[in-house]
């Protein structure tokens, strides 16, 4: 090295912005082409505490005995086995944790999420058995429902002493634009039989196997909606059977009401008023449980659109599982005398809000007609420890809360039966969920 000469002589200039230290940003980009190895089984993928854990322990430690029973195949005898009965009702119960009502979802979900598949363990699934198993078992939902209620209260950690009831209207499946009046159904009705008619008449002379095909689905299409319409025509046969009743009562404000219309797509629901203030078509479900543990005793569906009558018919389904409470909790869209003086005679202190009416009288006076049972129902209300007692009634509104969290704002059902079951499946999976709550809590009680 000469002692003129420097170093790095001749050196480009480093033109990097001031302030940044070091290169370019280093990242990390994902390699989809590499290939790597997984040496684990699908139960180390799911950590110990995961929630679907506890929901697999519930349901494995269930009689289902009945839906064994149910199965065709059997040993010796040919036909594909079906997927487990518990496997099946543990997919639907987290799946209705989850908010999840689509059978299709819920088949895709146990090939791509992990949960699902670690309850699947490998068993394959396709969304017509998940779609039948969901609607198909009613029954045994419903006495899986009480046994479930019936061991929280042999273990003390729920009394029936004190019920409340409530409603929760949810979306049909059925479109606004799918009602029709009489004279509408029957037009439509004679154009759907003659289009089956004409396409029986080309099943029979096209030869093509291609065409045969589409013709038989055109067919069986065509017979289906002439099965609505005919279900709807009866539903509207009930609808003006209900209007002349009403007149009878108030045939100045039946009067003024339009002519009933039934749905082609769903007969049996509604158009109801919705908590929002808007009308569509729904179903009104109703919801028995316990005030304190949010435990879900009971439930059914109804067609109509106001709960006022509806308690009796619930203390009655009650009563027949063989419940009976001493404080029954309604709020005041219930109220009913006839159902008052019912209850009173079987000792049930129905505890409900007076009705307001535009004289604005005391809703406490005693009036000229007044039984046994409305004479003490409006002292009750009138007093202190009834309106305290009363104020557990808002504790019910949770479950409302949680069917709403779980997806209970639109069916993808149709059919009075099939609504009901979807109940029963929120049912059973709120009630789980409540299980391992509250016996997480006697635990941790017990361990103080």
């Amino acid at each position: 090295m000469s002692g003129s000469g420097e170093l790095f002589e001749g050196l480009a200039e480093d033109v990097s912005p001031r302030g940044l230290v070091g290169g370019a940003p280093r990242l990390r980009r994902p390699e989809r082409q590499q290939i790597g190895w997984q040496q684990a089984s699908i139960d180390e993928l799911v950590s110990a505490d995961h929630p679907v854990r506890a929901i697999w322990g519930l349901v494995s430690a269930l009689d289902l005995g009945e839906l064994h029973d149910r199965v065709k195949a059997r040993e010796g005898v040919p036909g594909q086995a079906p997927p487990a009965p518990e496997l099946m009702l543990a997919l639907w119960l987290w799946a209705t944790i989850e908010g999840v009502g689509s059978a299709r979802l819920l088949a895709r979900l146990c090939e791509q999420h992990l949960a699902y598949r670690w309850l699947c363990g490998g068993v394959s699934m396709n969304y017509h058995g998940l779609s039948d198993f969901r609607t198909a078992h009613s029954d045994v939902l419903e006495r899986l429902l009480a046994r479930g209620v019936a061991a929280l209260v042999a273990e003390g950690l729920v009394s029936l002493e004190v019920l409340g009831q409530d409603g929760i209207k949810v979306r049909a499946a059925a479109g606004a634009g799918s009602f029709r009046r009489r004279r509408r159904l029957e037009a439509l009705e004679e154009a759907a039989r003659a289009r089956v008619e004409r396409l029986r008449g080309e099943l029979q002379t096209d030869a093509s196997a291609s065409e045969q095909r589409k013709r038989a689905a055109q067919a069986r299409a065509g017979r289906e909606r002439v099965e609505r319409i005919a279900a709807a025509k009866a539903r509207m046969a009930d609808l003006e059977a209900e209007r002349t009743r009403r007149e009878k009562t108030n045939k100045t404000k039946v009067a003024k009401q339009k002519e009933p219309r039934a749905s082609t797509t769903d007969a049996e629901a509604r158009v109801m008023k919705m908590a929002d203030g808007g009308f569509r078509p729904a179903y009104n479900g109703q919801i028995v449980s316990t005030p304190g543990t949010q435990i879900i005793v009971g439930i059914d569906v109804e067609t109509t659109g106001s709960d006022r009558g509806l308690a009796r018919s619930a203390l009655e389904a009650l009563r027949r599982g063989g419940i009976e409470p001493s404080d029954y909790l309604v709020d005041g869209g219930f109220t009913k005398n006839d159902d008052i003086e019912w209850a009173h005679e079987r000792a049930i202190r129905m505890l409900c809000p007076p009705t307001h009416n535009k004289h604005d009288t005391d809703p406490f006076a005693m009036r000229p007609k007044d039984g046994p049972g409305m004479i003490e129902w409006r002292t009750r209300m009138a007093s202190e420890a009834g309106q305290a007692l009363y104020k557990e009634r808002a504790k019910i509104e949770c479950s409302n809360a949680w069917a709403r969290r779980m997806g209970l704002s639109r069916l993808l059902v149709r059919g009075k039966q099939k609504v009901r079951a979807v109940l029963l499946w929120f049912a059973l999976a709120h009630n789980m969920l409540r299980t391992i709550t509250l016996r997480r809590a006697a635990l941790a009680l017990a361990a103080v």
